[in-house]
Protein backbone atom coordinates (compact mmCIF):
# COMPACT_ATOMS: atom_id res chain seq x y z
CA UNK A 1 0.00 0.00 0.00
CA UNK A 2 1.42 3.38 -0.99
CA UNK A 3 1.67 5.46 2.15
CA UNK A 4 2.89 8.53 0.27
CA UNK A 5 0.15 8.31 -2.35
CA UNK A 6 -2.58 8.21 0.30
CA UNK A 7 -1.48 11.49 1.92
CA UNK A 8 -3.53 14.55 1.09
CA UNK A 9 -1.85 17.69 -0.25
CA UNK A 10 -2.96 20.93 1.39
CA UNK A 11 -2.88 23.79 -1.11
CA UNK A 12 -1.65 27.02 0.54
CA UNK A 13 -3.32 30.42 0.11
CA UNK A 14 -2.50 32.09 -3.22
CA UNK A 15 -1.87 28.83 -5.11
CA UNK A 16 -4.24 27.56 -7.78
CA UNK A 17 -4.30 23.90 -8.91
CA UNK A 18 -6.16 22.78 -12.05
CA UNK A 19 -6.41 19.46 -13.88
CA UNK A 20 -6.81 19.65 -17.67
CA UNK A 21 -8.55 17.03 -19.83
CA UNK A 22 -5.38 15.02 -20.72
CA UNK A 23 -4.44 14.60 -17.01
CA UNK A 24 -2.07 17.57 -17.04
CA UNK A 25 -1.84 19.29 -13.67
CA UNK A 26 -1.26 23.07 -13.77
CA UNK A 27 -0.10 24.83 -10.59
CA UNK A 28 0.00 28.65 -10.42
CA UNK A 29 1.53 30.49 -7.50
CA UNK A 30 3.37 33.65 -6.47
CA UNK A 31 6.71 32.50 -7.99
CA UNK A 32 5.35 31.24 -11.31
CA UNK A 33 3.49 28.45 -13.08
CA UNK A 34 4.36 24.77 -13.50
CA UNK A 35 2.61 21.98 -15.37
CA UNK A 36 3.18 18.23 -15.43
CA UNK A 37 1.46 15.50 -17.43
CA UNK A 38 0.62 12.58 -15.16
CA UNK A 39 -0.19 9.01 -16.17
CA UNK A 40 -3.71 8.61 -17.57
CA UNK A 41 -4.58 5.92 -14.99
CA UNK A 42 -4.11 8.25 -12.01
CA UNK A 43 -7.11 10.35 -11.00
CA UNK A 44 -6.45 13.75 -9.40
CA UNK A 45 -9.32 14.99 -7.20
CA UNK A 46 -9.47 18.60 -6.00
CA UNK A 47 -11.80 19.32 -3.07
CA UNK A 48 -11.49 22.93 -1.88
CA UNK A 49 -7.88 23.39 -0.81
CA UNK A 50 -7.13 19.63 -0.64
CA UNK A 51 -5.67 17.62 -3.55
CA UNK A 52 -5.86 13.81 -3.56
CA UNK A 53 -4.50 11.27 -6.03
CA UNK A 54 -6.46 8.05 -6.54
CA UNK A 55 -5.41 4.86 -8.30
CA UNK A 56 -7.72 2.53 -10.24
CA UNK A 57 -6.35 -0.88 -9.11
CA UNK A 58 -3.98 -2.44 -6.60
CA UNK A 59 -1.45 -3.74 -9.13
CA UNK A 60 2.23 -2.91 -8.70
CA UNK A 61 2.46 -0.36 -11.54
CA UNK A 62 -0.49 1.66 -10.26
CA UNK A 63 0.85 1.58 -6.69
CA UNK A 64 4.20 3.02 -7.76
CA UNK A 65 2.57 5.65 -10.01
CA UNK A 66 0.29 6.63 -7.12
CA UNK A 67 3.15 7.76 -4.87
CA UNK A 68 5.05 9.35 -7.77
CA UNK A 69 2.06 11.39 -8.94
CA UNK A 70 1.35 12.70 -5.44
CA UNK A 71 5.01 13.67 -4.90
CA UNK A 72 5.20 15.46 -8.27
CA UNK A 73 2.15 17.58 -7.41
CA UNK A 74 3.48 18.33 -3.91
CA UNK A 75 6.86 19.38 -5.36
CA UNK A 76 5.15 21.68 -7.88
CA UNK A 77 3.15 23.36 -5.10
CA UNK A 78 6.28 23.82 -2.97
CA UNK A 79 8.17 25.17 -6.00
CA UNK A 80 5.65 27.91 -6.81
CA UNK A 81 5.45 28.98 -3.14
CA UNK A 82 9.01 28.66 -1.75
CA UNK A 83 11.17 27.65 -4.71
CA UNK A 84 14.18 25.32 -4.65
CA UNK A 85 17.89 25.96 -4.30
CA UNK A 86 21.09 23.93 -4.36
CA UNK A 87 24.39 25.21 -3.02
CA UNK A 88 27.68 24.20 -4.60
CA UNK A 89 31.23 24.82 -3.37
CA UNK A 90 34.39 25.07 -5.47
CA UNK A 91 37.35 23.51 -3.65
CA UNK A 92 40.85 23.83 -5.10
CA UNK A 93 43.62 26.33 -5.68
CA UNK A 94 42.56 28.76 -8.42
CA UNK A 95 39.04 27.36 -8.71
CA UNK A 96 36.61 30.27 -8.86
CA UNK A 97 33.34 31.34 -10.42
CA UNK A 98 31.73 34.61 -11.47
CA UNK A 99 28.57 35.80 -13.21
CA UNK A 100 28.63 37.76 -16.46
CA UNK A 101 25.02 38.65 -17.21
CA UNK A 102 23.20 35.33 -17.68
CA UNK A 103 26.48 33.42 -18.08
CA UNK A 104 28.31 31.53 -15.37
CA UNK A 105 32.08 31.63 -15.95
CA UNK A 106 34.24 29.18 -13.96
CA UNK A 107 38.00 28.71 -13.79
CA UNK A 108 38.50 25.03 -12.97
CA UNK A 109 42.13 24.36 -13.83
CA UNK A 110 41.55 23.90 -17.55
CA UNK A 111 43.45 25.95 -20.14
CA UNK A 112 40.23 27.87 -20.78
CA UNK A 113 37.39 29.18 -18.59
CA UNK A 114 34.17 27.12 -18.58
CA UNK A 115 31.11 29.16 -19.62
CA UNK A 116 27.55 27.99 -19.01
CA UNK A 117 24.38 29.81 -20.03
CA UNK A 118 21.59 29.79 -17.40
CA UNK A 119 18.60 27.79 -18.70
CA UNK A 120 15.09 29.24 -18.75
CA UNK A 121 13.61 29.41 -15.25
CA UNK A 122 16.94 28.88 -13.46
CA UNK A 123 19.10 31.56 -11.84
CA UNK A 124 22.61 31.14 -10.49
CA UNK A 125 23.94 33.41 -7.78
CA UNK A 126 27.62 33.74 -6.88
CA UNK A 127 27.87 35.16 -3.34
CA UNK A 128 31.65 34.74 -3.39
CA UNK A 129 34.17 33.21 -5.80
CA UNK A 130 33.96 29.70 -4.34
CA UNK A 131 30.20 29.39 -3.81
CA UNK A 132 27.31 28.93 -6.23
CA UNK A 133 23.57 28.92 -5.49
CA UNK A 134 21.30 27.45 -8.18
CA UNK A 135 17.67 28.61 -7.73
CA UNK A 136 14.41 27.86 -9.51
CA UNK A 137 10.82 26.71 -9.07
CA UNK A 138 11.19 23.30 -10.76
CA UNK A 139 12.98 20.82 -8.47
CA UNK A 140 14.08 18.59 -11.35
CA UNK A 141 15.59 21.44 -13.38
CA UNK A 142 17.48 22.81 -10.36
CA UNK A 143 18.93 19.37 -9.63
CA UNK A 144 19.85 18.68 -13.26
CA UNK A 145 21.60 22.03 -13.76
CA UNK A 146 23.48 21.61 -10.47
CA UNK A 147 24.62 18.16 -11.61
CA UNK A 148 25.80 19.57 -14.98
CA UNK A 149 27.88 22.20 -13.17
CA UNK A 150 29.30 19.53 -10.82
CA UNK A 151 30.18 17.25 -13.75
CA UNK A 152 32.86 19.70 -14.93
CA UNK A 153 35.04 18.77 -11.94
CA UNK A 154 33.73 16.06 -9.64
CA UNK A 155 35.47 15.98 -6.24
CA UNK A 156 38.45 13.66 -6.29
CA UNK A 157 39.21 11.45 -3.27
CA UNK A 158 42.90 12.31 -2.66
CA UNK A 159 42.91 16.07 -2.15
CA UNK A 160 39.14 16.72 -2.24
CA UNK A 161 39.47 19.19 -5.14
CA UNK A 162 36.48 19.82 -7.38
CA UNK A 163 32.90 21.08 -7.30
CA UNK A 164 30.84 19.58 -4.48
CA UNK A 165 27.38 20.10 -3.04
CA UNK A 166 27.30 22.04 0.24
CA UNK A 167 27.34 19.50 3.05
CA UNK A 168 28.50 16.65 0.80
CA UNK A 169 31.06 14.40 2.45
CA UNK A 170 33.87 13.21 0.19
CA UNK A 171 35.40 9.89 1.15
CA UNK A 172 39.10 10.55 1.26
CA UNK A 173 41.78 8.04 0.32
CA UNK A 174 45.31 7.83 1.55
CA UNK A 175 47.97 8.71 -0.99
CA UNK A 176 51.16 6.83 -1.79
CA UNK A 177 53.55 6.27 1.07
CA UNK A 178 57.29 6.51 0.53
CA UNK A 179 59.86 4.12 1.98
Amino acid sequence: MSRIGLKEIVVPEGVEVKVLENNTVVVKGPKGELNEKLDEAMKVVIEGNIVKVERPTENKKHKSLHGLSRTLIANMIEGVTKGYEKKLELVGVGYRAQKQGKKLVMNLGFSHPVEMEDPEGITVEVPNQTELIVKGINKQQVGNYSAKIRDWRKPEPYKGKGIKYAGEIIRRKEGKTGK
